[in-house]
């Protein structure tokens, strides 16, 4: 599905959007005193999340009232929900409606991208209705991007929602040819045995056991200056290999692609822009199922990555740190000016962030405070945590240069972004997100599901951060 909003030429209702006031609803002025004074007897407040339908004064259907709470102080945060508005696209009868007030303190471009987040629908397997209530879009808005915002997240969802039966590395490279159509970009697909030949040897030893060949998918868009490289993980299902995952931890693994659902919704976004005209921008995404087989690869095995550094596998289930190894060697080689990693990576970002924010990983403090900033401004948080120096002797095992999988259980999502950082060194910035790409309990804008994560910050950040 495509995200849309209500013909502006047709007819619309009002909606009128309400702060809390201290005693009463601040209803604006404009709205009829008979209608206002109806809501007041319906005990309608302004508080978060309330609406209230207005009569006309022919008896039908006038408008609404959709309550915002009170306006937040100088500092405060916006509120428990990221986007209210949405909680009022799914409440409102079906039918066209415009926004009739502008209230101090509202982030109307997000508002407005909340109402098209909340229109998503994953009907692939199953017929879902639409969202009934259509938005016109505000006149002072950019309408396109707003709508090129929507489309990357749409397309993010879609790939992470798909399960492993119809998104295997087969259907993860013909997504990303699809868009690299869609855009004019080139794509290469390394493929298979190829990749031993082509020295990608972890992403071929993670991939082999899978029953679609692993891939590295490399797509480059036009466009000139500087060089911005994204990497995704694209493990389609992680059964943990030869460590093999108890069932209640397998049961998400589909999901085990979102860095790569990412990083093709966010370039999706950046074309529809036309933003990646002004940049190098390129995409490589390791594309496998870590599957088991006799010919899995095993617990105790030591890999020779493309970069040169041996590792040591103690354990399967951390596949995802092996096969974006070998695709952050090739990034760096070019040297770009910015590297973005982005993975579904480890639970320990989930033990210590929890599912809405994902751990941004950064040596440049300008340039984190770029994206922490963009991600706020947005409703797309991320939250820096440390590339420690001192724990890259847990990364160090005795038999060879590098441990995939360090014993003890301590700083997991630490480790595991000094693992990847060993991978890289040419590039100006590089930047990690470790994210969780999944929404376990719906909310406004927001439903249960594929979720993208980042994808925001970085685009809103990308004019400082390649400056």
């Amino acid at each position: 599905m495509i995200p849309e909003f209500a013909d502006p030429e047709a007819p619309s209702l009002p909606l009128w959007l309400v702060r809390a006031g201290d005693s009463a609803p601040e209803i604006p002025p404009e709205v009829e005193p008979l209608a206002a004074n109806w809501a007041r007897a319906q005990g309608f407040s302004g508080k978060p999340g309330q609406l209230c339908l207005l009569p006309s004064a022919e008896g039908g259907l006038g408008g609404a009232l959709f309550g915002l709470g009170p306006q937040p102080k100088a500092g405060e945060t916006p509120g428990r929900e990221r986007f209210p508005l949405a909680r009022a696209s799914a409440a409102l009868p079906a039918g066209n409606w415009h926004l009739a007030n502008r209230p101090q303190g509202l982030d109307l471009a997000q508002a407005v991208l909340g109402w098209l987040f909340a229109q998503y629908r994953f009907d692939r397997y199953k017929r879902i209705e639409a969202q009934a209530a259509r938005l016109v879009c505000p006149q002072e808005l950019d309408r396109e991007r707003l709508i090129a915002m929507a489309a990357g997240e749409y397309l993010a969802r879609d790939l992470i929602n798909t399960p492993a039966s119809d998104m295997g590395p087969d259907e993860l490279e013909q997504a990303a040819r699809n868009l690299a159509i869609r855009h004019g970009a080139a794509i290469e697909v390394i493929r298979g045995d190829d990749l031993i030949a082509r020295n990608f040897p972890m992403i071929h030893a993670v991939g082999r056991a899978g029953a679609q060949p692993p891939r590295l998918i490399d797509i480059r868009f036009p466009g000139t200056g500087p060089r911005l490289t994204l990497v995704g993980k694209g493990v389609c299902f992680d059964t943990g290999g030869l460590d093999i995952k108890p069932p209640a931890s397998m049961a998400l693994m589909k999901k085990d692609m979102g860095g790569a659902a990412n990083v093709l919704g966010l370039a999706e976004t950046l074309a529809r822009l036309g933003l990646h005209r002004d940049m190098q921008l390129r995409m490589l995404i390791p594309a496998v199922e870590n599957g088991i087989s006799a010919n899995a690869f095993r617990p105790g095995d030591i890999l020779t990555s493309r970069k040169g550094p041996t590792v040591e596998v103690n354990n399967t289930d951390a596949e995802g740190r092996l096969v974006l190894a070998d695709a952050l060697a090739l990034a760096d080689e070019e040297a770009p000016d910015l590297l973005i990693s982005m993975a579904t990576l480890t639970g320990a970002a989930r033990v210590a962030l929890g599912p809405d924010l994902a751990p941004l990983f950064c040596d440049d403090d300008g340039s984190t405070a770029t994206i922490q900033r963009a991600g706020l401004a947005h409703a797309d948080p991320v939250w820096r945590l440390p590339f420690w120096e001192p724990y890259e002797a847990m990364i160090e095992p005795a038999i060879a240069d590098l441990d995939n999988a360090p014993s003890g259980g301590f700083a997991g999502a630490i480790t595991a972004a000094l693992f990847l950082r060993r991978f890289t060194g040419q590039a100006r910035c590089y930047a990690h997100f470790d994210i969780y790409g999944w929404q376990p309990v719906a909310a406004p804008g927001r439903p249960k599901g594929g979720a993208g994560q980042g994808m925001r910050a970085i685009l809103h950040a990308l004019p400082d951060l390649l400056s």
